[in-house]
């Protein structure tokens, strides 16, 4: 076995002083339910409060032990399954505790709360690339140290994956955000190292150690640093300063043994090596050591368990982690070497990826490839074949079919446009119309598939297509034509039927539509579409228990067809039965393939109206590794980034998609609305600036361009645009309304009021009403709060407006107006959660013992809103119930951390359970804020503490 001491002063393995990675009766019936899950509140707070303090004390096998008592009880306590995910990490279960804190976050925690400890968690299982890839560790939209500090760790993990060049620029912007943090100079040590530029490294070396002079691994690094300039005595000096600090340094501890291996001190260096095995067990570099040290020793028993230790604790690992971190793939490769193991040693000693061979039955492969979802080899199959055969039509629709799969709908109608140069298809043009569709250019589909169909009226594709496309155009006459010409070539066609009792159900022909799909049962009993739209039409009529019913049926057929699922959940969530509603949409989302896109934006469309923006993000993540350029999938990522407060992601992601858009007037205007939402009116600007060109005479296109420069300043153009609206549309609301929406903008209050009352005149409804009171209320408060109660007055079952004047007595602590408000309100919206929520508070306000009730109500129907979370815990506190308070308000501010109401609430809460020291952290977390409502109580409780 090489003697390979010498390579262990190398600090590109930065284990990071961690251990390595493996490491009377109905009312007496209501009162024991109720009792019983008070008591179960009570336990499962009693085993997080032990669990917390074992934590504290270190004991975290002991502390795990409490917090999975506690899921037992209750797997949605968010505090549990965060200081679980702690717990593992610190155990060196880096895997259960990547499965915590994403639990946690599935649960709704803030990403703040976990995004550090699951990134540690990430590369101790040899994930680098995924703080780099993962859209949970982008700095955005975090407080700044944590930006710093995340930086950092992104910073090493480009480092590990190779790129030095982009870890060197992230730790100057860790820099500057922590000018006064060590932490970025100490990363670039190792990476100036990795690079082989010695007096970077040292300089770097210098300044960490200026700012942290007491830093262990800022003295390891200098020695390091020593160490690869070959000066031996200075490496020494360095490593034992390090380990004075730190005993069990781990990194000090293996450079040192390895250098006095390399001076043949073999004794101090078994010294540095025993001590290394008790502090790291886990860790290979000192098995390695001691099987060296054995060897030298002439012990060969104890060198092949040494290594059988290495081998044992490096195989598991994979190869993508160890690929960056040439001296553990060393120790690998020598490992199984000396043990006779080259096969084994082979993948480390080389750490090669394998090309993939190109063949000449390329249209086989890529049917075989395509059939699995290898989409990317099977292009790059088709691609090598048709630079050889480019006349192959076959090839040719192959190709573009898989682009089109992979969301590339430009490409895949290239492809088509070249084959059609060479030889005229009606299938050819056909996908081209298909693609270009997809695509967003529907003239131009229109065109190609009207060709192709005129060619071949029997074809069903490019009729079906065609058909489809007029339907999504709201031409249902033109539909029903194609769809009619198809049946006459296609009688027995169950599909066409089923389009065309669509097509009959969208223009109100809803007797025509019932038996366009009781004809396609007829001919296909097991069809499952024609189920689920009869089943609509049965919930259209309110008949909701018949529809369930058919739909149920529908999946006692096939359990995993995924029409049916939707619908059940649509049915579900139209009932208001949320978490029933959830499972459906998630049920449709693992049932769709790879390339079905369409179930995960409804779950998410779902999240997002149900106030859940991180469990959001994560559908978000699965839907953009199906089909990461296809326009709606940029447009619902864009809309989760902005329920996430990531602007800047957000407005990058618009960005992309207005440039992938291309001619889909309907895309465009989505995603220019979202532009606006997020504040980017040059990107609004410049996206309708493209859709205008498309339809110049879009009435919506003009009106969100007058938005778009107001915000930008451009007045004047604004003004034109909209007079020249209300000039052309002299009976519609919408040109004076944008006319006072500039008035507005300029400060002229008078002129917009009198332009909002011209258009409320005009067409009296809620919006008009709303921008007449927003200017009202800024002359004359009383005034507008009188427009708001005579509106409610004639317009009782307007709930938009009766949201709007409970609000407002709320914001004037008119407390009895607003709950008899919120109140009347509840009985037209029984199923809004913020109007309970609201309640409660105002409840709470008047100390008004249903204020818990009114919470409860308000959690039950969003169970994961921060903000109706710690409502509940606060009434649940005002209420007496303080165990139940206390696990409500740790998981309100887990989910929302710079709510400082919610913190000032649990601060309270911890100062009465006797924990005086969180109770302060929260206290002086809560008074970081500018301004919240209780800043006053805060400051009076925070002086008690003291």
């Amino acid at each position: 076995m090489p003697a390979m001491a010498g390579v262990f002063y190398d600090p590109v393995v930065n284990i990071r002083n961690a251990s390595f990675p493996m490491r009377r009766l109905a009312l007496a019936a209501t009162l024991a339910a109720a009792l019983a899950a008070q008591a179960a509140d009570v336990k499962t707070s009693r085993y997080y409060e032990d669990a917390l303090s074992r934590y504290e004390k270190q004991d975290y096998a002991g502390a795990v032990v409490q917090l999975k008592n506690a899921l037992k009880l209750d797997k949605s306590q968010l505090s549990v399954h965060v200081l679980l995910g702690k717990a593992l990490l610190a155990s060196g279960d880096a895997v259960g505790a990547q499965v915590a804190f994403e639990e946690a976050l599935r649960l709704g925690v803030n990403r703040a709360e976990v995004v550090l400890p699951l990134a540690a968690a990430l590369v101790d299982q040899g994930k680098p690339g995924a703080l780099l890839e993962d859209a949970r560790f982008s700095p955005a939209g975090l407080p700044t140290e944590l930006r710093a500090a995340l930086t950092v760790a992104r910073a090493n993990a480009a480092a590990d994956t190779g790129d030095a060049r982009s870890a060197l620029q992230m730790l100057d912007e860790a820099r500057s955000l922590a000018p006064r943090d060590a932490a970025p100079w100490m990363a670039e040590v190792s990476v100036r190292l990795r690079m082989a530029q010695p007096a970077e490294a040292q300089a770097a070396a210098d300044k960490a150690l200026a700012l942290a002079p007491g830093s262990a691994q800022a003295q390891y690094l200098r020695g390091s640093v020593a160490h690869a300039r070959g000066q031996g005595p200075a490496a020494l000096e360095a490593y034992g300063r390090a380990l004075a600090i730190d005993a069990g340094h781990v990194d000090s501890l293996v450079s040192r043994a390895g250098l006095l291996l390399d001076l043949k001190r073999d004794a101090d260096a078994q010294r540095d090596v025993t001590k290394l095995r008790q502090v790291a067990p886990d860790d290979p570099r000192g098995a390695y050591l001691q099987a060296l040290l054995a060897e030298k020793a002439g012990r060969p028993a104890e060198t092949r368990a040494a290594l059988r230790d290495v081998v044992g604790l490096l195989d598991p690992v994979p190869m993508e982690y160890l690929r960056y971190r040439p001296q553990l793939l060393m120790l690998g490769g020598l490992a199984h070497y000396g043990l006779n193991e080259r096969e084994k040693a082979l993948p480390y000693l080389e750490a090669v990826q394998r090309s993939q061979p190109g063949s000449g039955a390329a249209k086989l492969v890529a049917q075989i490839q395509i059939s699995q979802n290898s989409l990317d080899k099977a292009i790059e199959s088709l691609d090598g074949y048709l630079r050889r055969n480019p006349k192959d039509t076959q090839a040719s629709l192959l190709l573009a079919a898989a682009q089109m799969a992979q969301g590339r709908h430009a490409r895949a109608a290239a492809i088509a446009e070249q084959a059609l140069r060479t030889q005229e298809s009606a299938p050819m043009r056909g996908v081209l119309g298909l693609s270009l569709a997809v695509g967003g250019r529907i003239p131009d589909a229109i065109e190609a598939l009207e060709a192709s169909f005129k060619a071949d009226p029997k074809q069903l594709a490019a009729g079906t297509a065609l058909a489809q496309i007029r339907l999504q155009a709201g031409d249902n006459k033109r539909a029903i034509q194609v769809l009619q010409t198809l049946l006459q070539s296609h009688p027995k066609q169950a599909g066409l039927l089923n389009l065309l009792g669509s097509a009959k159900a969208r223009s109100g022909d809803t007797a025509g539509a019932r038996q366009a799909f009781e004809q396609a049962l007829a001919l296909d009993p097991g069809f499952v579409s024609p189920q689920v739209q009869l089943a609509r039409l049965d919930a259209d009529a309110g008949k909701l228990d018949a529809a369930q019913q058919r739909l149920q049926q529908a999946l006692a057929k096939d359990d995993k067809a995924l029409e049916p699922t939707l619908e059940v959940a649509h049915l579900a969530e139209r009932r208001g039965r949320i978490d029933e509603a959830r499972r459906w949409y998630e049920k449709a989302d693992d049932l769709a393939g790879p390339n079905v896109i369409d179930p995960a934006l409804e779950l998410v469309d779902f999240l997002l109206r149900q106030d859940q923006p991180e469990a959001a993000r994560e559908a978000g993540k699965r839907l953009s590794n199906r089909a990461p350029e296809a326009v709606p999938v940029l447009i619902a990522l864009a809309r989760i980034s902005l329920a996430n407060d990531d602007v800047a992601g957000a407005r990058t992601g618009l960005n992309r998609a207005s440039a992938l858009a291309d001619h889909d007037v309907g895309a465009l205007a989505r995603i220019a609305l979202l532009q606006l939402k997020a504040n980017h009116p040059q990107g609004a600007q410049h996206t309708l600036n493209k859709a205008l060109g498309e339809r110049p005479n879009s009435l919506p296109l003009q009106a969100l361009m007058v938005d778009a420069e107001i915000r930008l300043g451009e007045l004047a153009s604004a003004d034109k645009r909209a007079r020249t609206i209300a000039t052309q549309n002299p009976k519609l609301a919408v040109g004076p309304s944008l006319v006072g929406d500039v008035a507005a903008a300029r400060g002229q209050t008078a002129a917009a009021i009198e332009a909002y009352r011209n258009a409320h005149r005009l067409q009296p409804g809620t919006d008009t009403l709303l921008r007449l009171v927003r200017a009202t209320a800024a002359q004359d408060p009383a005034a507008a709060q009188k427009l708001t109660e005579q509106w409610v007055a004639s317009h009782p079952r307007d709930t938009v407006v009766r949201r709007v004047l409970a609000d407002g007595y709320a914001r004037q602590g008119q407390w009895a107006a607003a709950r008899d408000a919120y109140q009347a309100l509840l009985k037209l919206t029984p199923a809004d959660a913020e109007v309970w929520n609201n309640l409660a508070q105002v409840q709470l306000r008047q100390k008004d013992a249903g204020a818990l009730e009114s919470a409860e109500r308000a959690l039950a129907l969003k169970p994961g809103v921060p903000h109706i979370v710690g409502t509940a815990g606060w009434a649940a506190f005002q209420a007496g119930q303080t165990d139940k308070a206390l696990q409500r308000l740790r998981d309100a501010r887990l989910r929302d951390p710079g709510n400082a109401s919610t913190r000032y609430y649990l601060a309270t809460v911890l100062a009465r359970a006797g924990r005086n020291a969180e109770a302060r952290d929260e206290l002086q977390a809560a008074l970081r804020s500018q301004n919240f409502a209780e800043a006053k109580e805060a400051q009076a409780l925070l002086q008690t503490l003291k």
